[in-house]
């Protein structure tokens, strides 16, 4: 009984070890390629369970799901000879696991050294055909576009897709980013001047406007006031005209009695006159009067 365990065991170990070599798992996030002595025979299992002959056959796997390559910061430069600091990453992922494992030895940091290469590439040569705004602001999911079907094509032959790229960060180098602003700055100083400049001259224009109605209003009132002064005394004086040829005696008795009237109204008034003058013609002629 003692000697059939070991001799179990060592059938199970076996066994094990058997199956180990020959049963392999491919999961449905990897891509397997089955080499025998070192060439590849296929690399085209789907996920589930396969068997490779031991020792002859090996595997090896690799991912296949979606990756993220963040790109280190990079400077770029317009058509306008203005330096652009660009922050960048891709989407990517294994199509052909032969063609990788045959290009870059199935090295992940190989394939992100060689993709690196051919997004900055067409970065570089998108970015030198536009201006500083049409990158910033105009052509800047175009340029994520080209960029993209470009190094998509060129990594196939890496067995590689590029998903996607994407610009994170698009700004000027600190030194022209302050220049710019000093140069906005300047404008927008010069807009608000010009602006100012515009409303004083506008406001100088509608007070001279309102100062020359103001005159116009003004002087026409006077010219009206006059003319009707002057209608008006035209029409007193033939009134006193009229009355005058009336009787010429009894109006100037009566504008006398209106002198008299005026000017002895107060007791205080005092007037120092010769009482021959003729102011006092009237006074005489009831005198006369009364002595007759």
């Amino acid at each position: 009984m003692s000697v059939k365990i070991p001799v179990i065991a060592f059938v199970l170990f076996a066994t094990a070890l058997l199956a180990s070599g020959v049963f392999y798992i491919v999961d449905e996030r990897e891509k397997a390629i089955v080499f025998r002595f070192g060439e590849i025979i296929r690399d085209d299992d789907q996920p589930g369970l396969h068997m490779k002959m031991p020792i002859v056959n090996n595997v090896r796997f690799f991912d296949a799901r979606v990756q993220t390559m963040d790109a280190p910061v990079e400077q770029y430069i317009t058509n306008e000879k203005k330096t652009l600091v660009v922050d960048s990453f891709a989407k990517w992922r294994i199509i052909d696991p032969t063609q990788y494992f045959v290009t870059v030895g199935g090295d992940s940091q190989r394939a992100r050294t060689r993709l690196r290469q051919l997004i900055n590439d067409g970065l570089r040569t998108e970015f030198g055909k536009r201006s500083v705004t049409e990158v910033i602001s105009g052509d800047r999911d175009q340029i994520m576009q080209i960029v993209q079907e470009r190094t998509n094509t060129q990594a196939a032959e890496y067995g590689i897709s590029v998903i996607d790229v994407r610009l994170k960060r698009v700004d000027l180098v600190p030194e022209i980013s302050q220049s710019v602003y000093d140069r906005m700055d300047a404008e927008r100083t010069r807009v608000a001047k010009e602006l100012r400049a515009q409303g004083a001259e506008a406001a100088e224009r509608i007070r001279a406007n309102a100062d020359r109605e103001t005159k116009i209003l003004i002087a026409e009132a006077e010219r009206d006031a006059l003319i009707l002064r002057g209608t008006g005394d035209a029409e007193a004086t033939r009134v006193y005209a009229d009355a005058y040829n009336t009787d010429r005696e009894f109006f100037s008795f009566f504008r006398s009695l209106a002198a008299y009237d005026n000017t002895f109204r107060n007791k205080d008034n005092l007037m120092v006159i010769e009482p021959n003058t003729q102011f006092f013609q009237y006074f005489k002629r009831n005198e006369a009067n009364a002595v007759e």
